[in-house]
């Protein structure tokens, strides 16, 4: 591999230097790449032959790739299609238990449509997935830990064997193409992608990205190899406050000294394909807004595939071309123009060949480009040998053994521990010891897994969809011995006297892109969004035992509020299916290990401290990147101080009430019949009151919403120990916003309000309004603060800012509590004149 790259950080280590005063002038030059895999003149000669005794409608065929619920095989052989897809969360069948045998079963039913139509030259379709931590949309492939675990462990030959053995977990479903590797550099940590990257430092996901694209595509063309994919190009890392899909302000300078970084050693070791970003870039310091990446003709066809010498092809990302100005989700020339080569079109792809045609035979899309595209596809194909071979035919194929390499997975989460904090000589534990174990996540695969595991947001998953799993709880008991071990998921009416240490294994759920986000209005303290983890080791601290945190979460987070109450304070990132390799390192034993992982994010000091990177002027982190104790190593932290920023970080004109960005503010409760229930943090529990009960739903995502259900006279209500603060931008035309589903229309008088505990403001007629929202489906109300203030709210003194009264019979769902500066004047805003 030979390429010449020289960015200005990528001679730095474990510190790099500041990019900020760089200018355009001074920026060095996108690298121009020389690929591991070199052009093959026979085999050009071949793709020129097919692409040339194609149709235009066999062309638009091959670059359309859409999801496997939405085309059947038939519709392979039908519109010539050149890929399909499975998104997070889709199977075979729709069967979440399908074995290795039916995702096979299935691929050659596509592979054979695709060598039954009425092409001069049958080109095989190829099936891509996202196989995001091993090929984790599978039930009882083993999952690895996510990308910043493995950044942590600083272990390049490491992600080159995980990377080897995802491409034979998914050859064993008979799938040739991967959706990974991951190669952003992020840069604020409210981002909810931010699992997905390997650090905070180009240096290290250059010294990964290619080794993991090498682990991928093996001998390219064996049976032990897969198409790797590069992604996302280019920022969506950097994307201003961490928003999702945002925009990413850097200067050329840092565009190419850190988000780029990835890029070269990736293309480098032969990557195949490039996946375009969904984010924007505006190079405000240059003067030069560059708009969506997937319409950007300057970054993915001058940039990526002429100066860098890209020679695969580019692919969208989920209806990304719809997010291009002046584009839908069914039609984008401006994309394709721009060098998209393969649209990811999961639905409308019907509507997206037809459109496709009629452009390029309107002269808006030349036919050079739709050739260029087509050569490009055909050329990956041939290269990664799936002409002339069907799915089945491979020596892994069909076997559930290949999905499998559970030593290596938990070698992987032993090597990605960080210990923090290590003020108490407690470690390693003896196997006699008896021990607590405390905290939502010591028996929870899914916490422990995190997002794009079995489903996309990795939610809506039990234990038993992991078979061939160990939770964190399950390795302790191995470790102790099972009757040394007691657990308790909060800790309560608990003697810890008992026992001789305490575990706590506690952090956030899954979650995946968007979902994952905290937004300007949240802040990156922990504590906000998952109160049950500080309520369940205040509930065990101070007891006279050392408590031992293990903090399962897919970013660094403000926790000096946790680490108080801790004597040892370890993170174990997202671990994947092997929790045992967290007992490996906690106890002494057969299997011991010490900590080797050194953090690969910087961690948090205080609740707004986002923008926090390694070489950043002004950087003063809690804990540095590169920093991590072994076992044997003191330190003394001491008391933090876990005092917090009200509000959000960011600059924002909503102020949660109850969703992501804070549940704790203004937590949920039920209440009838004289009685008040608290609504746990346990998303699998119904809640009941009398008149009420109150179970996990969705609206706009898995489990983001609560379903209320009356039966009798009750409330559903957010309440606060404090009263509401409206900042001015909030306050000023402001509305209470929230999201809610109404199945059927209210048979009995329903009420909302924003009220007082000492008893200000009434609440208002609300029968109307959810009658006229019923059947609908999901939708966004929002109720001007006006219409509170008019029946004597006052907010300055509101502590239940969320209250619906009904009877029976009555159903709501209720999502994205908050109230929102500026709602009231939208056009869709309630008239106070309902509420009478």
């Amino acid at each position: 591999m030979q390429f010449q790259f020289r960015p200005l950080v990528l001679a730095c280590a474990l510190a790099c230097v500041d990019l900020t005063a760089a200018t355009a002038a001074t920026a060095p030059a996108w690298p121009a790449v020389q690929s591991a895999i070199r052009p093959d003149a026979a085999l050009e000669a071949r793709v020129a032959a097919i692409v040339k005794g194609m149709t235009l409608a066999q062309k638009i065929g091959q670059m359309t790739q859409p999801e496997i619920k939405s085309a059947s095989p038939d519709d392979v052989r039908t519109y010539y299609l050149g890929s399909v897809l499975n998104g997070g969360g889709s199977w075979p069948n729709n069967n979440k238990h399908a074995v290795a045998a039916d995702w096979v079963a299935l691929a050659d039913r596509y592979h054979d449509a695709s060598m039954a139509t009425d092409m001069a030259v049958k080109v095989p379709v190829v099936w891509g997935i996202d196989a995001i931590h091993g090929n984790s949309n599978v039930y009882g492939a083993t999952l690895y830990p996510h990308n910043i675990g493995l950044g942590a462990a600083r272990d390049p030959q490491l992600v080159k064997a995980i990377g080897a053995a995802t491409a034979r977990a998914v050859r064993a479903t008979g799938i040739a193409w991967v959706f990974g590797p991951t190669i952003a550099v992020v840069r604020d940590d409210r981002w909810g992608r931010t699992y997905e990257s390997f650090a905070e430092n180009p240096a290290l996901v250059a010294s990964y990205a290619g080794q993991y694209v090498a682990g991928l595509q093996g001998t390219f063309g064996q049976d032990a190899s897969v198409i790797a994919t590069a992604k996302h190009f280019i920022g969506d890392g950097g994307t201003d406050q961490g928003k999702d899909r945002g925009v990413n302000r850097s200067s050329v300078a840092q565009m190419t000294g850190i988000h780029a970084a990835g890029y070269a050693p990736a293309l480098g070791a032969g990557v195949q394909t490039v996946m375009a970003s969904f984010n924007s870039w505006n190079d405000v310091a240059g003067g030069v807004d560059y708009g969506k990446m997937h319409g950007s003709r300057a970054l993915l066809t001058d940039v990526l595939k002429t100066k860098m010498r890209f020679d695969g092809f580019v692919v969208s990302d989920w209806n990304g071309i719809g997010e291009v100005p002046g584009c839908r989700d069914d039609s984008c020339a401006q994309a394709i123009n721009a060098g998209i080569d393969m649209i990811m079109v999961p639905d409308a792809w019907k509507a997206f060949i037809a459109n496709t045609i009629a452009q390029v035979e309107k002269g808006e899309i030349p036919m050079a480009r739709i050739d260029d595209a087509v050569t490009r596809i055909v050329r990956v194909k041939l290269r990664a040998g799936v002409f002339g071979k069907r799915p089945s035919n491979n020596i892994y194929a069909g076997k559930d053994s290949a999905l499998q390499d559970r030593a290596l997975a938990r070698r992987a989460v032993r090597e990605s521990l960080v210990l923090l904090k290590n003020d108490s000589p407690v470690l390693p534990l003896a196997a006699n010891k008896k021990i607590l174990v405390v905290g939502k996540s010591a028996d929870n695969l899914a916490n422990q897994t995190g997002g794009w595991s079995l489903t996309w947001q990795g939610s809506d998953n039990v234990n038993a969809d992991f078979p061939n799993a160990e939770s964190i709880l399950a390795g302790i008991r191995q470790a102790a011995g099972s009757a040394n071990v007691t657990y308790s998921i909060d800790g309560k009416d608990v003697d810890v006297s008992r026992f001789d240490a305490v575990i706590a294994v506690i952090g956030e759920r899954p979650y995946a892109e968007g979902d994952g986000d905290i937004g300007p209005a949240g802040t990156l303290r922990h504590s906000s969004r998952y109160p049950e983890d500080l309520g369940v080791l205040q509930a065990v601290a101070g007891k006279g035992k050392p408590v031992i945190t293990v903090f399962v979460a897919g970013r660094p987070l403000f926790v000096n509020d946790l680490l108080n109450l801790s004597d040892v304070f370890v993170t174990a990132w997202l671990p994947g299916s092997e929790g045992g390799g967290v007992a490996d390192v906690l106890f002494a034993g057969r299997n011991h290990a010490d900590f080797k992982g050194k953090l690969s994010f910087s961690w948090p000091k205080t609740s707004c401290q986002t923008d926090l990177n390694v070489g950043d002027a002004g950087y003063a982190p809690l804990f540095a990147y590169g920093y991590g104790l072994r076992a044997g190593q003191r330190s003394h932290i001491g008391q933090l101080d876990a005092s917090f920023l009200p509000g959000g970080c960011g600059v924002s004109n909503s102020l949660p009430i109850h969703g992501q960005a804070d549940r704790a503010s203004f937590p949920l409760f039920i209440s009838g019949g004289g009685q008040t229930v608290a609504l746990g943090a346990d998303l699998n529990a119904t809640f009941t009151a009398p008149g009420i009960s109150v179970q996990t739903s969705q609206i706009n995502t898995q489990q983001d919403a609560r379903l209320a259900t009356w039966n009798g006279p009750a409330t559903f209500e957010a309440r606060g120990a404090k009263p509401l603060v409206l900042p001015a931008a909030v306050a000023k035309d402001g509305a209470l916003r929230f999201d809610t589903i109404i199945g059927t229309a209210p048979a009995v008088p329903v009420t909302i309000g924003m009220l007082c505990s000492r008893g200000c403001g009434a609440p208002l007629a609300a029968t109307g309004l959810f009658t006229r929202l019923a059947g609908k489906g999901k939708q966004t109300v929002k109720i001007p603060l006006a219409c509170f203030t008019a029946a004597g709210a006052d907010l300055a003194a509101v502590d239940v800012p969320f209250a619906v009264s009904a009877g029976a019979p009555f159903a709501a769902a209720f999502a994205n509590i908050e109230v929102t500066g500026g709602a009231a004047r939208d056009a869709d805003a309630v008239r106070c004149e309902e509420l009478r």
